[in-house]
């Protein structure tokens, strides 16, 4: 049975997707740490780069955001054809200090600026309604061709040769008379936004995007039916009036919702290092500001079966694992998986495994193949923040490196910052530092503390620092008075 927990009565929202009992999709949004894609905004263009065919665009937020030329709505509003407007310079189509409005794509991450667009898109219940689109398209799970053609036939109608309708799975229940209501509200709407943005002397965000309820759309849509509990009785109303086709009930107990049904503790899991297979093997993920690498181990595995069989076994285990957990952490980018050593063979099946299981993803997703040092390449588009960055900051000691100085190198430091006081005309140096570092540099029964000590004419005392790394602090130098 397919059930959705939807826990948005407190500051931080979450949605969990639970499929034969198991943690499918996990969705935390907290009110600093929103995503800003689909946000439109006025931006500005500071920098028109033809080598990179890209302009660098302005909006308010920091960085500045990068706009490929093809996703300019001068680029494709252009009449001239294609092929020859992909030779064209880009100073063709924008200028610097142009003003124009522009959406996010994809979040600024590390030292990069957001990704934006400036095909803008206004998402309505049943169309996505594109200004500048200059094409029609009717959602896949439309099977029926009477009714997708009769969408498209009908989405030529009402637009124009520059505009553009995308029509979602629930426009098929939809009349006539409600699509053409609905597109006329989303018309209006970015009429009021070219209005605002015309009023305006700097940039500035226009329209922000809810990303909580874009999310949870995209995961009823994709399931169609199943069971959907809510602990704030409004939005159950809102979501039971939504998708109709769904049993959305009020969840009213004392205990949080996540904890009665049992799933707390699977989002405590969700960011382990090691995530363990049925069968005893396991695999360990490690998500980097470049690409995410998951190495599959055999583990306690040993299997009843010849090794090459074992092998396979646990290979297959580990792409239902990783497709899964890809979703959970909403890890996105360049994906690495180093399996275990397997003939070209298995390759084969293995990688035709995991492209069966992204099926399963409503993220865009690509499995590119092996490499020759047999490890499968895959990447999967990002459009929201991972769990990693909602939940989790830099460490302020290691600032994110996972790794300090150890205590010998700091008392190796100390001893070469030491060594300058040697001609100085001093009695007494005091210096603050963690215990681990006082006995390095002191040495047994002090002994290196003492030849210091007798090298530079002058006293070294110490006073221990409770501090969460090794650590020290020259904190005077000067007379014994």
């Amino acid at each position: 049975m397919n059930r959705v927990l939807v826990n948005i009565k407190t500051r931080e929202k979450r949605f969990a997707f639970i499929k034969e009992n198991k943690l499918e999709r996990l969705y935390i949004q907290q009110p600093e740490q929103n995503s800003s894609v689909g946000n439109i905004y006025l931006g500005q263009a500071t920098k028109v780069i033809p080598g990179m065919n890209a302009v660098f665009i302005e909006i308010g937020e920091g960085k500045a955001g990068y706009l490929p030329k093809e996703q300019l709505a001068s680029f494709i509003t252009d009449a001239r054809p294609l092929e020859q407007k992909k030779k064209m310079n880009i100073n063709s189509f924008v200028k610097q200090g142009e003003r124009m409005l522009v959406q996010v794509v994809k979040d600024a991450a590390g030292t990069k600026g957001s990704k934006l667009t400036g095909i803008i898109e206004l998402a309505g219940e049943n169309i996505i309604y594109i200004p500048t689109g200059r094409y029609i398209a009717v959602s896949k799970k439309i099977a029926e061709k009477e009714k997708s053609d009769f969408l498209r036939s009908f989405g030529s109608a009402v637009t124009t040769e520059e505009e553009g309708i995308i029509f979602r799975t629930s426009a098929a229940n939809c009349t006539e008379n409600q699509l053409t209501e609905e597109l006329k509200r989303l018309k209006k709407d970015y009429q009021e936004l070219k209005i605002n943005a015309g009023q305006l002397k700097k940039v500035a965000l226009l329209k922000e995007e809810d990303d909580f309820d874009k999310e949870l759309i995209i995961v009823l849509e994709k399931l169609e039916t199943g069971e959907v509990i809510i602990d704030d009785l409004l939005e159950s109303k809102k979501w039971a009036a939504r998708f109709p086709a769904f049993d959305v009930n009020f969840y009213q107990q004392t205990q949080g919702l996540f904890a009665y049904y049992e799933v707390e503790n699977d989002v405590e899991k969700a960011l382990n290092r090691i995530v363990w297979l049925k069968n005893g093997a396991y695999i360990i993920i490690d998500e980097a500001e470049a690409f995410t690498m998951v190495d599959v181990n055999t583990g306690k595995f040993e299997g009843k079966q010849e090794r090459e069989d074992t092998v396979f076994q646990t290979n297959k285990l580990a792409c239902e694992e990783v497709a899964r957990q890809l979703k959970i952490r909403d890890i996105s980018g360049i994906v690495l998986v180093d399996f275990i050593d397997m003939p070209v063979k298995n390759q084969q099946k293995i990688q035709s495994q995991m492209i069966k299981e992204l099926q399963k993803d409503s993220r865009q997703t690509k499995v590119v193949g092996f490499t020759s040092l047999g490890i499968l390449q895959i990447t999967r588009k990002k459009t929201v923040k991972t769990l990693k960055e909602v939940r989790q900051s830099k460490c302020i000691v290691c600032n994110g490196t996972g790794y300090v100085l150890s205590a010998e190198s700091v008392a190796f430091q100390l001893e070469r910052e030491l060594w300058e006081y040697k001609t100085a005309d001093c009695e007494l140096i005091l210096i603050e530092a963690t215990l681990d570092v006082i006995h390095i540099f002191s040495g047994i029964k002090e002994e290196h503390k003492k030849r210091f000590e007798e090298l530079l004419l002058c006293e070294i005392r110490f006073t221990v620092s409770e501090f969460s790394k090794p650590y020290y602090r020259i904190s005077y130098v000067g007379s014994l008075s």
